[in-house]
């Protein structure tokens, strides 16, 4: 009877000593998320505290001056939006198609697997690595110069191996049985893609459609290299051939090189700036996701 009591006694105690053991890394890891949290936040209130309050409807559109303060960064922000929306529309089929053949076509073999290993790797490389074959392949090769459109390519190559994995891990998470279910109905390999693999991994490819589009509004090596460090003047330029300077270049521009008077100033508020567009950015990109949830 002692013998059963203190087995019971030290199981009992194993299991505080767990619960205990668990409350506290729990709480550890609570902690460590909300430093992590706050810090990014104070960073991003601190950095859009400075350049908020002066940003207006001129500086949004107006063009940039050389010498004389109170220069604008609209044809940056054009070509930031019209570089992004460009290497979207030629990423974003290719990357996730390649994300369906991969997890829904593709044999299991060891060709595919040293596919994914170079996608994995691609997906890796920093991004002055494309810049520079984006400046060997538009500028030297193809002698076209510094334009948006090899800037919207090199991106879009940048873009597509991170598509590609996220999309097909979001098409593999799917269950098995809701296509099977979905063969069980009469539906085709197609229609079972498109009408239930597709809508389940929705949230995951969502996810990575809105990682790539703000690294790719952030983007300054790629930029640099392929599109050059100045723009048109235009605030709506679509030629395709025109230098293709955008926020991040500008920004470097400023701090580093720029002749302005005002030049910390311009800085903060185009800092500011490309904050509010990367979050906006986010938001728009999810926002379908949400409003699906909801409708649920």
């Amino acid at each position: 009877m002692n013998d059963q009591a203190t087995l019971l006694h030290e199981k009992t105690s194993r299991l505080h000593i767990r619960r205990l053991m668990n409350r506290l890394i729990l709480g550890v890891i609570i902690i460590i998320s909300l430093a992590v949290f706050f810090v990014i936040l104070a960073l991003l209130y601190t950095i859009v505290k400075k350049g908020l309050p002066n940003i207006s409807i001129d500086f949004l559109i107006g063009p940039p001056e050389e010498i004389d303060a109170g220069g604008g960064v609209g044809p940056f922000l054009w070509n930031s939006i019209y570089i992004l929306v460009l290497s979207l529309l030629l990423s974003l089929p290719i990357g996730i198609g390649a994300g369906i053949f991969l997890a829904e076509y593709a044999p299991n073999n060891r060709i595919m697997e040293w596919v994914r290993g170079a996608i994995e790797s691609l997906a890796s490389v920093p991004s002055i690595v494309f810049g520079l074959f984006g400046y060997a392949l538009f500028v030297e090769y193809f002698q076209i110069g510094v334009t948006i459109l090899g800037a919207s390519i090199t991106l879009a190559l940048l873009n597509l191996p991170v598509l590609a994995r996220v999309s097909e891990e979001a098409i593999t998470a799917v269950p098995s049985t809701w296509k099977e279910a979905s063969f069980a109905l009469g539906a085709t390999k197609a229609q079972t893609i498109i009408k239930t693999v597709l809508p389940a991994a929705k949230k995951g490819i969502l996810t990575g459609v809105s990682l790539v589009a703000c690294r790719a509004f952030g983007e300054s090596a790629i930029i640099l290299l392929v599109g050059g460090t100045s723009s048109s003047g235009q605030m709506w330029d679509f030629h395709l051939f025109s230098e293709g300077a955008t926020l991040p270049v500008h920004l470097w521009y400023i701090q580093s090189e720029a002749l302005v008077a005002d030049a910390q100033q311009i800085a903060e508020k185009t800092s500011a700036l490309l904050v509010l567009m990367v979050l906006f950015l986010s938001f728009i990109v999810r926002f379908p996701l949400w409003l699906s949830q909801r409708k649920k």
